[in-house]
């Protein structure tokens, strides 16, 4: 069987709007989320999912919940898909960050893993991650909605790819990765797909960027 998994990233917050550092914290949708997840799941529903699992933050179980309306399936939840905890970041806006820990910043720029702010590295929450992927039943199309690092850290684990510094850019609010294993290994079908407009934000992709909307 071919096997495919979606990971789509809940859809906008004002945290987001804000710039602001999420991680584990839990700030719902806000009005420009709920439209982009109502999109997002009328083009996720029409590829038929067999399953679909949500990170257990509002933020991304809000999302999941209207592509369960829409496809008739059973909304799953689990804390393995949570956002990446981002320790003393959370709830501080990019340029806080920026004047209160001038090194941690510099060290996000420049793609390396900031392990100084507390929360967790990439590799623990890849491990996470990877955990329940590997926990799913073989099917052929899982949906997983959860959050931009976490997606970003199960994409390259999947793929094969270094955790630092991330390959693929940050997914856009209520767009998806896809990922395919033919039987010889995961192989990457689509990034930041989703409904038509501008992606945004666009950034580098070898910065931790996703963290500051995720």
């Amino acid at each position: 069987m071919r096997r495919r998994i979606v990971i789509l990233r809940h859809g906008r917050t004002s945290w987001n709007a804000e710039r602001r550092y999420q991680g584990q914290s839990d700030p719902p949708l806000d009005s420009v989320g709920e439209g982009q997840a109502l999109e997002a799941a009328a083009l996720i529903a029409a590829m038929h999912p067999d399953l679909l699992i949500s990170s257990d933050l509002q933020r991304a179980q809000r999302t999941a919940q209207k592509v369960a309306s829409l496809s008739g399936l059973e909304l799953m939840v689990d804390a393995r898909l949570r956002e990446r905890h981002l320790g003393h970041w959370e709830g501080l806006t990019r340029d806080e960050v920026e004047q209160r820990y001038p090194d941690e910043f510099a060290d996000w720029l420049a793609g390396r893993d900031v392990t100084r702010r507390g929360g967790e590295t990439r590799r623990e929450v890849a491990d996470r991650a990877l955990s329940l992927v590997a926990d799913v039943p073989e099917v052929e199309l899982v949906v997983l909605v959860s959050h931009g690092a976490t997606a970003m850290c199960l994409t390259a684990e999947l793929l094969g790819l270094p955790q630092t510094p991330s390959i693929l850019g940050p997914l856009a609010n209520c767009h998806w990765t896809e990922v395919r294993d033919d039987g010889q290994g995961w192989k990457l079908r689509a990034h930041n797909a989703g409904p038509p407009g501008p992606v945004i934000p666009l950034l580098s992709p070898d910065s931790e960027s996703a963290d500051a909307t995720a």
